[in-house]
């Protein structure tokens, strides 16, 4: 008898492949009905912690200490990433991705401006807002409800840990109070309206159980999608200062996989994972190294959950337990 592949036996309800978690790739398929770019665009946002308003610097890890130096129009930038795509497969649609600094950080005219334009791009099936909890203004809520009548958004936070000590020590410049605030805020408002949340493993001087307990506490919170990042050293910031002075580790491959299965099966099973890892250009990038073999780190996560009999939501509910005692 032929022996059945991983996908065959897979006991993930949210997937059609190998995969044991809930892939961007298959929410887009089976919303949108086919594979969809993200389109990151820089609008020429600043951040509060970068400008003063809160601190000066940025988090330690973040590259570039100013508000953007981008002069392309979104137009230009959108087309450009477009014919990009275009070149390795064909996308049944595109989703403009305000990426850069903290895109609710301005008036709401300005806010209605862009978001409008971004949302009129052609082919758009939906728009990305990546922002701060702390920025999310009664204002900004409203221009982000208005303009989901229109096309469905997703806004994505900024957590990173959960931990208000390591908050402090990345020069994060709010407290996980204040992002339960933002994110209450924004779930209140409705609309179309998703909320994708960001953490990083691999901070400094944070443990398993600091990882393990901000991804539990982003579970409670039942968002649309999560991103996972690696944290990666690079050139000109704080954390690559850290480095360079031996002040900072970053994490081992295999300790990052592990880590990573771990908080997948805490996570509800129907939140989108919406990155697995984290990559950056060569010429910024200092550590670690293998980082850049993406399709490998991915592949290494694929095959421990399927070694575990194990999947994204697994263990949610003893989460969704431990917390309720």
């Amino acid at each position: 008898m032929k022996k059945k592949t991983q996908r065959e036996t897979n006991p993930y309800k949210y997937s059609d492949t190998n995969k044991r978690y809930h892939t961007f790739d298959y929410y887009t398929r089976h919303t949108f009905g086919g594979k969809c770019a993200r389109i990151p665009l820089d609008a020429g946002f600043s951040c509060p912690n970068k400008d003063g308003t809160v601190s000066h610097g940025g988090c330690i890890f973040c590259l570039s200490g100013s508000s953007s130096s981008c002069g392309d129009t979104l137009r230009k930038q959108y087309d450009a990433a477009v014919e990009t795509a275009s070149r390795k497969w064909t996308p049944v649609g595109y989703i403009p991705y305000l990426q850069a600094n903290t895109n609710t950080y301005a008036p709401p005219e300005t806010l209605r401006k862009i978001y409008e334009e971004a949302a009129s791009l052609p082919n758009s099936v939906m728009l990305g807002i990546a922002t701060r909890a702390d920025c999310l203004s009664d204002g900004a809520v409203a221009e982000i409800v208005r303009i989901s009548e229109k096309l469905p958004v997703t806004v994505e936070l900024g957590l990173q840990s959960a931990s208000d000590i390591t908050a402090e020590r990345i020069n994060r410049g709010h407290s996980f109070e204040v992002f339960l605030a933002g994110y209450g805020k924004l779930r209140a408002a409705g609309g179309n309206v998703s909320i994708g949340i960001h953490i990083i493993n691999g901070l400094p001087g944070e443990s398993y159980e600091d990882m393990m307990e901000t991804a539990r506490k982003a579970a409670e919170l039942k968002p649309d999608q999560v991103k996972i990042h690696l944290l990666n050293v690079l050139k000109d910031t704080a954390l690559g200062e850290m480095y360079l002075r031996g002040e900072y580790v970053p994490m081992e491959r295999d300790d990052y996989v592990r880590t990573v299965c771990d908080q997948l099966e805490v996570l509800p099973p129907e939140t989108v994972i919406g990155r697995i890892t984290g990559d950056s250009m060569a010429d910024v990038l200092l550590a670690p190294a293998w980082s850049r073999r993406k399709t490998e780190v991915t592949n290494m996560i694929d095959r421990l959950l399927f070694e575990r009999d194990s999947w994204q939501g697994k263990r949610y509910n003893d989460v969704l337990t431990e917390r309720s005692i």
